[in-house]
């Protein structure tokens, strides 16, 4: 463990040139003192790094000095993925590997190099999530993660939405996915299909091997998968009427294919400032919800069921807010 302290310290100066020991101290989530002894322990192998005192000061390495020993382990290879996403990094217990990845990467680069992937990485930020959820609570996406790595196969009690709510389901991992914030795994159950890790309400690792299909595409899968459930989800349609101000809601509110659907079929404003539209409706309790978050800038003219609802709806607020 302090061998690869030291290597990361060692990767640390060359990669960034002069260091504080505070700065050391919190890359290393160490203390100032242990940065000292480390420095000694570097000064007694015959690294030829000196340190200057002061404000400006710090630990440097002698000009022209460079390690060759920034050869990636094969965990911190797989681990470089997520090198740009710390957070997934994290959930997965790579975050440690992933930071090590990053910098032998940056050890190694040219100067110029360097000096451009760090300025990527402090001007660019990725936040997966969506702005009103902070992703799942996963305590279990380390040990699918590892079945995965491992093809190991799992048992799990799942929780999901229709009765019986809480099944169990012997799983073969074949590979993560993080969506929106949300992990899930795709595995063989026996037939392939997706569960959301977050759903998982416990695990047991079994030890059994599995063999992975050949030629299995990950991303390929999950492509095909999203097209078929966005197109399970389409139950009908429904004709509304929107004001400018419903319009630009719906631009900022409503799916992707609604405000398509907009675009396409809708009419030209009226003197009123109204058009029309016909847009798809995964179904009528759906729908409801939905056209509710655009309050009176939405008036829906069929199906007939749709608008009844909605008037229910609204009289029960009037009477409730009177």
């Amino acid at each position: 463990m302090r061998a690869s302290r030291l290597l990361s310290m060692l990767m640390l100066l060359q990669a960034r040139g002069r260091l504080t020991a505070r700065q050391l101290a919190d890359e290393l989530e160490v203390s100032v003192r242990t940065v000292y002894r480390d420095v000694e322990s570097l000064h007694s192998a015959g690294i030829p790094l000196y340190g200057e005192a002061g404000h400006d000061g710090g630990y440097q390495l002698l000009d022209g000095f460079r390690t060759r020993l920034t050869g990636l382990t094969s965990k911190e290879a797989q681990a470089l993925f997520f090198a740009a996403m710390p957070g997934p990094a994290a959930e997965l217990g790579l975050g440690a590997l992933a930071a090590a990845a990053e910098l032998k990467v940056e050890a190694a680069l040219p100067p110029d190099l360097r000096a451009g992937s760090r300025l990527v990485r402090e001007h660019f930020h990725l936040d997966a999530p969506g702005w009103y959820h902070d992703g799942d609570q996963v305590p279990y996406l380390p040990a699918v993660a590892d079945a995965v790595w491992n093809r190991r196969v799992i048992r799990v009690l799942y929780r999901r939405w229709r009765e019986p709510c809480e099944v169990e389901r012997r799983l073969e991992p074949y590979g993560l996915v993080l969506k929106a914030g949300k992990w899930y795994v795709v595995a063989g159950a026996p037939s392939v299909r997706t569960f959301r890790v977050g759903a998982i309400l416990e695990l047991e690792a079994t030890g059994e091997s599995f063999d992975r299909p050949e030629g299995f595409d990950l991303a390929g899968y999950w492509r095909a998968h999203l097209t078929d459930f966005r197109s399970s989800l389409i139950q009908g349609e429904a004709t509304i009427r929107l004001s400018a101000a419903g319009r630009e809601r719906a631009g900022e509110i409503m799916s992707s294919a609604v405000n398509a659907a907009i675009e396409e079929t809708g009419s030209a404003p009226g003197a009123d400032g109204w058009a029309t539209a016909t847009v798809p409706i995964e179904s009528l309790t759906h729908a409801h919800t939905e056209f509710l978050k655009l309050g009176a800038e939405v008036e829906v003219i069929e199906p007939v069921e749709l608008r009844d609802r909605l008037a229910a709806t609204a009289r029960s607020l009037a009477a409730l807010y009177r």
